[in-house]
């Protein structure tokens, strides 16, 4: 597991070896994990993917699941940035999940981003990394850490005051042409885009081609009244010619995938998932372009039963071939369901 990963992650999805590899993955969740047998004691084996039983997210912000059986060893626990100041989601990690989620983002990003290796600049604070749990926001950022010739950190938080450390993007760029920077949606324009941003060093980004990369944190801009365009012209406008935004949505339930934003306006769909989606009330699967709770499954969740999450997400699957030449499944993102909790790290 998982035969899927060895195609281009956005090819031609094989829905019954997917079926197949959640089946049996369900099937060792109900053994091994107590709580997630008594929510499906009655769960039947599945004629479609439609059919794999979910997690609804909101579990995993009052329960740490972890399913036991041969192999599995539970390592740190993965924490949403909970940023609405309510409960964080908490993940049990496994080295058998993280290995195979590594492998899953790797190739997504690869293959959105290039394999070309880059300096690496994070808009965090280093010191996170030697927390005993991990942060979404962290975990985020160290997926695209196969593609850094070197890695900055540029954020200082001490006090409850942040300081960016501008002098390490001349450090980072010495003798480059392009840099890979990435945060938090909303404290890359907070830190990043509204920043003061020292006049050497505002110099040294003119000359360079960024690939700015973000998830999650969408919610603070929106009380701001900004919105997508708004948040990518004030990114490019600090930096050189050839430089591009790209915005991933993932969840932290959903360890290793990523659904990145594409020129033509919609998400894509690794081959190695499913995205399904729901009628919020009755919980019946709705036609395509038909607006939903969307469900996420992917193979890659051993230590605990988040293969399969319901999500508090609403959205719509878009038929049809995508301008943008990416072949499988699309979907759009169209906002929250009405009274769910806000979640600040919800897109990773």
């Amino acid at each position: 597991m998982s035969a899927l990963l060895g195609e281009p992650p956005f090819a031609p999805r094989d829905d019954d070896t997917l079926l197949s590899e959640l089946t049996a993955l369900t099937r060792f969740h109900l053994a091994g994990c107590s709580a997630f047998r008594a929510m499906w004691p009655e769960w039947q084996e599945p004629q479609t993917l439609a059919d794999i039983p979910y997690t609804h997210v909101s579990v995993f912000k009052y329960r740490v699941l972890r399913t036991d059986g041969v192999g599995i060893k539970h390592q740190r626990t993965l924490l949403s940035s909970s940023t609405s100041g309510h409960a964080a989601s908490r993940i049990a990690l496994d080295a058998k999940s993280s290995e195979l989620q590594s492998r899953s983002s790797s190739a997504i990003l690869k293959d959105v981003l290039g394999g070309t290796l880059r300096p690496f600049v994070i808009v965090d604070d280093a010191r996170h990394l030697r927390r005993p749990d991990v942060s979404a926001r962290i975990a985020a950022a160290m997926s695209l850490r196969p593609l850094a010739s070197s890695m900055f950190f540029l954020l200082d938080e001490s006090g409850g005051q942040k300081t960016m450390s501008w002098d390490r993007i001349a450090q980072a760029s010495a003798g480059q042409t392009e840099l890979l920077v990435y945060g938090l949606t909303s404290v890359l324009y907070t830190e990043w885009a509204r920043a003061e941003i020292p006049p050497e060093t505002r110099a040294v980004l003119k000359r360079l081609s960024v690939r700015f990369v973000h998830s999650g944190g969408w919610k603070k801009l929106e009380t701001l009244r900004v919105d997508r365009a708004t948040f990518d012209a004030a990114l490019l406008d600090t930096v050189g010619p050839r430089s591009s935004v790209v915005d991933f949505y993932g969840l932290v339930e959903q360890v290793g995938v990523l659904f990145p934003l594409c020129d033509a306006g919609h998400r894509h769909v690794p081959r190695w998932c499913a995205v399904i989606v729901r009628d919020s009330h009755t919980r019946e699967v709705v036609a395509e372009n038909t607006t939903g709770q969307l469900q996420l499954a992917n193979p890659f969740a051993m230590g605990a039963p988040y293969h399969s999450v319901l999500t508090e997400d609403l959205g719509r699957i878009v038929p049809g071939r995508c301008a943008c030449g990416r072949e499988g499944t699309r979907f759009d993102l169209v906002g929250r369901i009405p009274s769910a909790e806000l979640r600040g790290c919800a897109n990773v």
